[in-house]
């Protein structure tokens, strides 16, 4: 009897075996049609940047592979300005919208430097739907469950701190997926598309004259000191960079005043002897000062 049974639950496992899927990496594959879907955002590296392989090319989907000049309306934005130069160290939303608006889609970014290296760094947004995840050294923005629907959202929106040094040009690429919702891997198109954000460091020293930005450090307090002047009032953000062009510690400075403006820094007692560079962003504009750690 019991041997019975035994076959009796096996062929009721053989016969629901076929509604059975498996989870891996935000992949759902159902043994039955072999279907992919990545709804949580898509594994790394599938943007077809350098190095790396698309969605197309990974068996995820297995539509064809498209330019996405027109597809992707893509921007850097510093406050509700597009710009095409980024500022060492300062933050900007980067902003990405299919033009077609599909009813199922997604996609996945990086920004490299001309070494293919991670340019900066990314940070996802719950209100503009993305995510980041972390392979091999660079950092990639994705869509969520969430924004793959267009009644959920139309614009994605994420956060990208550029370098913290001048690394030249950046590149963004992008990888969108226009999806027809069939929940199998074909039919999909992905589109492909770059952009270059060009670096403003060469006018630095330029900007630090006109502001008359001096910096130092007082030993006593750890605190870095600053001077300068301001012909607007707007939001100020101190980045503290290492000679190695590493930031090492980073603050929300407020309002400046329009005129002369002091402001002092207690930064981190870890902090260790040696040069360091004093950047300090007035609404994204640059100051920036050499300053020497001795404790």
């Amino acid at each position: 009897m019991r041997k019975n049974y035994f076959l009796l639950g096996l062929a009721a496992l053989s016969f629901t075996g076929i509604a059975f899927q498996h989870v891996e990496n935000g992949m759902i594959e159902s043994f039955n049609s072999k279907a992919h879907r990545n709804q949580n955002g898509s594994p790394a590296g599938r943007t077809g940047a350098p190095g790396e392989v698309t969605c197309a090319t990974s068996s995820c989907h297995t539509g064809s592979t498209q330019a996405g000049t027109t597809e992707n309306v893509f921007s850097v934005r510093s406050g509700v300005t597009v710009v095409t130069s980024y500022t060492p160290g300062a933050s900007y939303n980067v902003t990405l919208q299919l033009a077609s608006d599909p009813a199922k889609k997604g996609f996945q970014a990086v920004a490299l430097d001309a070494s293919n290296n991670m340019a900066g760094t990314f940070t996802g947004q719950a209100v503009g739907g993305t995510a980041v995840v972390s392979s091999g050294g660079r950092q990639y923005a994705n869509h969520t469950g969430a924004s793959n629907e267009s009644i959920e959202n139309t614009v994605w929106i994420w956060t990208w701190v550029a370098p913290a040094t001048n690394v030249g040009d950046v590149t963004f690429y992008v990888a969108s997926n226009k999806t027809n919702n069939s929940n199998t891997s074909a039919g999909d198109v992905i589109y492909l598309s770059q952009y270059i954000i060009g670096s403003t460091a060469d006018n630095f020293e330029l900007t630090k004259e006109e502001s008359n930005f001096k910096a130092g450090y007082n030993a006593e307090s750890n605190d870095v000191v600053m001077d300068f002047s301001s012909l607007t009032s707007g939001e100020m953000f101190f980045n503290l960079v290492d000679a190695n062009g590493r930031s090492v510690f980073t603050y929300d400075l407020g309002k400046s005043q329009i005129g002369n403006n002091h402001a002092s820094i207690k930064v981190p007692s870890d902090l260790r002897n040696g040069i360091y560079f004093v950047n300090v962003f007035v609404n994204n504009k640059p100051m920036s000062a050499k300053i020497l750690v001795q404790k």
